[in-house]
């Protein structure tokens, strides 16, 4: 399920090699610390926690409030598996722009050596490709991906670091998932979610959105001609039930209509799989939304799931509703691993002291 999203000022620089070797060091020696202490669907489930994410950075000795929190953590984590005693067990695939294109071909590779079986390896796959849509394009809150890490097990559960940039507000946005049972990529799925900026997006991952959801599928299983007949008729926003302040930078409703032949051919079943569908962006997407408000009454969701900020405590100047017994196990998981870690003493203290510092 999606964990949380947290949203950081951008940061165009990259850490020092001494700083970078550092974090290896310290990422690989807690990582193998918590793995064997408690095991590695903790670990996953620390990752998916936003603030425990921060603390982790923070640790490592990273600028706990940029973009580049993320990026290079997630490149630190990275490499440090890839030499740690766990990288038959453990993985992280992906990463920032080229890279994070390459996720499929890595997870296929990787999935092969590490004994995964095809179902598996086809599952992570697609929770690859459909929480980095899902973020794109069904959660449109104008931060496009840039950055996308799966970490995932042996047994095939999984979590996914991903993170977005607004270049006209110069802040990032960073979404964490997580392999449960109970997963549903496209209905409510945020559990933890932390943000320094509200914006009023469209929502197709909303409770409320759930019947806009479905009439944009069937929408999508029409003949193509049918909706290009509409649109020759309504041309303007100006029809559609919702104030204006919801939809300012919707200049025009655009249509990928090759988009919406493969659908057509294709019959998907759920959006799910009509977000899956090649060339299925935020603008059809957005326009079948409209549509299905117009046509069918459908309610559209324009709330922002980000609904905390780290810098603050809380949006609004609320306080941050933290769950004090769930936050003292994961700082406790934390501290422990750093006394436990195999490293200099003086290395230990000056991550016990960041940690510290952080809390």
């Amino acid at each position: 399920m999606l964990k949380g999203i947290a949203d950081l000022p951008l940061h165009y620089g990259s850490s020092p090699r001494w700083l970078f070797e550092r974090m290896k060091r310290l990422a690989r020696a807690i990582t193998e610390i918590i793995v064997n202490e408690y095991s590695k669907d903790e670990f996953l489930k620390r990752l998916s926690e936003p603030y425990w994410f921060q603390s982790f950075a923070c640790v490592l000795g990273f600028d706990w409030h940029s973009s580049g929190t993320t990026t290079v953590t997630m490149a630190a984590l990275k490499e440090a598996l890839r030499k740690s005693e766990l990288n038959q067990e453990i993985v992280v695939v992906g990463g920032k722009g080229k890279a994070s294109r390459k996720t499929p071909e890595q997870i296929r590779k990787i999935g092969e050596e590490i004994n995964l079986n095809d179902k598996k390896i086809s599952e992570l796959v697609r929770a690859s490709r459909l929480a980095a849509k899902v973020d794109n394009t069904a959660l449109q809150d104008g931060f496009q991906l840039y950055h996308h890490s799966l970490v995932f097990t042996d047994k095939g559960e999984w979590a996914i670091i991903q993170q977005g940039m607004n270049g006209e507000t110069s802040y990032a946005r960073r979404y964490h998932w997580l392999s449960k049972q109970e997963l549903n990529f496209v209905n409510e799925p945020h559990a933890a979610i932390v943000s320094d900026v509200t914006v009023k997006p469209l929502n197709m991952v909303a409770h409320e959105a759930e019947e806009t959801r479905k009439c944009s599928v069937d929408l999508a299983k029409e003949e193509p001609s049918h909706l290009k007949q509409f649109f020759t008729k309504q041309t303007t926003l100006t029809s559609f039930s919702m104030p204006r302040e919801h939809f300012p930078k919707i200049k025009e409703i655009k249509i990928n209509y090759k988009a919406l032949e493969k659908s057509y051919e294709i019959q998907p079943k759920n959006y799910e799989e009509l977000l899956l569908i090649e060339g299925m962006g935020p603008s059809t997407v957005r326009a079948l939304a409209l549509i299905s408000n117009l046509v069918y009454g459908s309610r559209l969701s324009w709330r922002d799931p980000c609904k905390y900020a780290f810098a603050h405590g809380g949006k609004d100047r609320w306080p941050y509703p933290v769950n004090k017994e769930q936050y003292d196990k994961s700082i406790a998981i934390l501290r422990d691993a750093i006394e436990q870690a195999k490293i200099e003493r003086k290395e230990k203290l000056s991550a016990l002291k960041r940690l510290s510092n952080w809390i």
